[in-house]
């Protein structure tokens, strides 16, 4: 603000002339409005190079403004009240054509606008040289005259043919009940931009509703475009609660429409049971179209996707590929991603990536709906996941996320951070995966979308467990169990294993065991189980074995054995077989293979504490001080990655031995002032103190602009600040290289 002080008066403010900038609402062009009145009115004193005030009887900056106008003749300020009603920018012909005048008859007042300063070139167009210009213009008419002139407005546009879009921002604000052709425009107009702009064409469609009386005809058609529209923007709970009314209603071919579209939204909703159920019952019947039946079986296809019913699904995808010609590229897509993840259960990665190259070829064929090509590169990303591939995923979430806000489907939001967040976790970075799994459960439960909040629980009560919070644990699990949505969600989120975890940190082994008793006992969802979460091998064969249940821990060696036979490009398997197997068979080369070799950190820290604990057993003096040194590197990991739990238990058995290690700064840190800041925290504080947005600091770190959104809200409680100003002054006072 000094800056623009200095540039008008050319002269240093003093104190008093700074303080116009609260007057302006520390709006610039505000400013520069009230310095230069105040200039031409001789309000301020210049003297050795410094500008002060003569008097403290200053109007108001929206007074100046209005002054502004008020000076102008009045045929300009007519001439800018319809421009107003045209937009912040307007064509002089549809001006001329409004005001019935020739666009040389318009030229003196044009000009006189220009001169004041109140409108610009703006290329082939003009506008208003700001915003507060261009409402205060508006405001000068009655409600009454500015939806008439926005009627006038709308029906010029409509004669003119073409698309109905620029007629509808007007007719919006025009229309009443009945007025058949304002709604009929407002129709098509929504229709028009339903792919484009979800946003747009859900603004259209409700208010075209609102305007309809519920007996009229057009009502339920009206009401499908609208159900479409909320979908889209995740608006779940009103277009539910619309597509239900209308489908008591609706003529065979629209209720088929909104079957449909109901069913995605009980999928979005956490309820894939009922959004097969619903999309079957679509295909049972003859009449559909093919177009339709076709989005159905891809609905069906993720219902069972989140159900994890993979025979089912894998039937179903092999019958569409063996028909291709008699289904559409979403059909085919739809099986395709289906038949990727069977095959990424049942241990065939190669196979998997195949298929799904497959379906990202057809997806960006644009031959398919524009909602489904972001379940790709999620599909892809949890692919690389597992495979504990992280950059790639990142990647892969990255590419999914900006297809959703590109198409505009803010429905799909919650999901990037979501899978992020497994993503963060799995890399052992515990404050990134906390802050991306709550921007995601905050998302969805704006969205509507609860079934992935259960997702962003379990996440939250395993770091929990971790950090050794078992209030949190707790907390967080048994609010888990009240959210409604299927245990599937996000291509089978491994939330039993979660569960299990829970409980014996709790010290409930024996409900551990009942938890997870299904899965060692069914290969297939044993194999899933170890797919899907690969630190689930070795927990599951040393809680077995702590049950007394060795053929439970066999199963789990067998599969995670032949899991590393057949995918033997992907070391993820080799290092957690051999973890597994050392605990089973008391085998410390085994052990001491994945705790040198392990991709994830916390693997390797739990497979060396499991290597010290056995070479503590065998008595010897070199065994004794093997023990220590893979004690030590289980603690130093531990606490590397904040698993303090993790690192107590470490802790206390090196104690046994007669050793004693400190507790890390981490374990007793501050909770307020820069000290307490993470290192996550401080990497975002700096980029954010050096002046980037939320998005260009997330595309930096590969997070999402809400967890970035949610680090920020943390720095800004621990250092009791609450602006970026604050922080950038803060970050340069603690600043590493600040100057002494």
């Amino acid at each position: 603000m000094a800056e623009v002080v200095t540039d008008v008066l050319g002269a240093a403010p003093e104190p008093d002339v700074l303080a116009l900038a609260d007057i302006a609402d520390a709006n610039p062009f505000l400013l520069v409005d009230l310095i230069e009145k105040l200039k031409h009115e001789g309000g301020f004193r210049i003297a050795d190079g410094r500008a002060s005030l003569v008097s403290t009887r200053l109007p108001p900056a929206q007074a100046v403004t209005r002054e502004r106008l008020e000076e102008l003749s009045g045929p300009t300020r007519h001439m800018l009240q319809v421009a107003g009603v045209l937009g912040r920018s307007f064509s002089v012909k549809d001006l001329a054509e409004m005001l019935g005048e020739t666009t040389g008859d318009l030229l003196p007042m044009l000009e006189e606008a220009m001169s004041a300063g109140i409108v610009e070139s703006a290329g082939h167009e003009l506008a208003f040289r700001h915003e507060l210009l261009w409402e205060a213009v508006t405001e000068t008419l009655s409600s009454a005259v500015r939806r008439a002139l926005h009627r006038e407005a709308g029906e010029m546009l409509l004669k003119r043919g073409g698309s109905t879009i620029p007629a509808a921002a007007h007719l919006i604000h025009s229309a009443g009940h009945g007025d058949m052709c304002a709604l009929r425009a407002l129709d098509r107009a929504a229709r028009e931009v339903l792919r484009s702009s979800p946003q747009t064409a859900a603004d259209l469609a409700v208010r075209a509703l609102e305007l309809t009386d519920a007996a009229d005809p057009d009502w339920v058609g009206r009401a499908a475009i609208a159900v479409d529209a909320l979908t889209a923007v995740g608006r779940l709970c009103e277009a539910a609660d619309l597509a239900r009314p209308a489908l008591s209603r609706a003529p065979p071919v629209v209720a088929h429409r909104l079957r449909c579209a109901l069913a995605y939204i009980l999928l979005l909703s956490g309820r894939p049971a009922d959004a097969v159920s619903q999309a079957e019952s679509l295909l049972s019947r003859e009449d559909v179209s093919r177009d339709l039946r076709d989005v159905a079986e891809w609905t069906v296809f993720w219902g069972l996707i989140s159900l994890n019913d993979l025979r089912e699904g894998r039937r179903r995808a092999e019958a569409v590929l063996a028909d291709r010609d008699g289904h559409s590229d979403t059909a085919v897509m739809g099986a395709l991603l289906m038949l990727s993840r069977c095959a990424m259960i049942d241990g065939r990665f190669d196979d998997s990536f195949t298929h799904l190259h497959e379906a990202m070829r057809i997806g960006n064929s644009g031959t398919v709906e524009a909602v489904q090509r972001p379940y790709a590169w999620l599909l892809l990303g949890h692919l690389h996941r597992c495979l504990c591939q992280f950059d790639a995923a990142d990647l892969a979430i990255r590419a999914a996320e900006e297809e959703i806000e590109s198409l505009g489907v803010t429905v799909l939001a919650a999901q990037p951070a979501l899978f992020r967040a497994r993503v963060k976790l799995a890399a052992a970075r515990l404050d990134d995966a906390a802050a991306e799994a709550e921007a995601g459960m905050r998302i969805a439960d704006d969205m509507g979308t609860h079934g992935f909040i259960r997702v962003g629980l379990s996440i939250l009560a395993y770091i929990a467990v971790r950090r050794g919070d078992m209030n949190a644990a707790g907390r967080n699990i048994r609010r888990y169990a009240r959210e409604p949505g299927a245990a599937g969600m996000l291509f089978g989120s491994a939330c039993e294993w979660v569960e299990a975890v829970v409980a014996e940190a709790q010290g409930d082994r024996e409900r551990a065991m009942d938890i997870l008793g299904p899965t060692y006992t069914d290969a297939e969802k044993q194999q899933w189980m170890l797919v899907t979460a690969p630190l689930a091998a070795a927990w599951m064969t040393r809680l077995a074995l702590a049950s007394g249940n060795r053929a439970y821990a066999q199963t789990t060696v067998d599969t995670v054995g032949h899991l590393a036979r057949r995918n033997p490009a992907y070391p993820i398997f080799a290092a957690a077989a051999a973890h597994a197997r050392g605990l089973l068979h008391a085998d410390p080369g085994d052990l001491a293979f994945a705790a040198a070799n392990h991709p994830q950190l916390w693997e390797r820290a739990s497979a060396a504490e499991d290597l010290g604990v056995l070479l503590t057993t065998s008595g010897a003096c070199a065994d004794r001080e093997r023990a220590i040194s893979s004690l030590d590197q289980a603690h130093d990991g531990y606490q590397q990655i904040g698993a303090l739990r993790d690192a107590a238990r470490a802790r206390a058995r090196l104690r046994a031995l007669g050793v004693r290690r400190r507790h890390w700064a981490q374990s007793h840190q501050q909770e307020f002032g820069w000290d307490s800041l993470t290192d996550t925290e401080r990497a975002v504080a700096e980029l954010i103190a050096r002046g980037l947005t939320n998005r260009r600091a997330a595309a930096q770190m590969f997070l999402s602009p809400h967890t970035v959104s949610t680090h920020l809200r943390r720095i800004f409680a621990k250092l009791d600040i609450a602006s970026r100003a604050e922080l950038a002054r803060i970050f340069a006072e603690e600043r590493p290289d600040r100057e002494s």
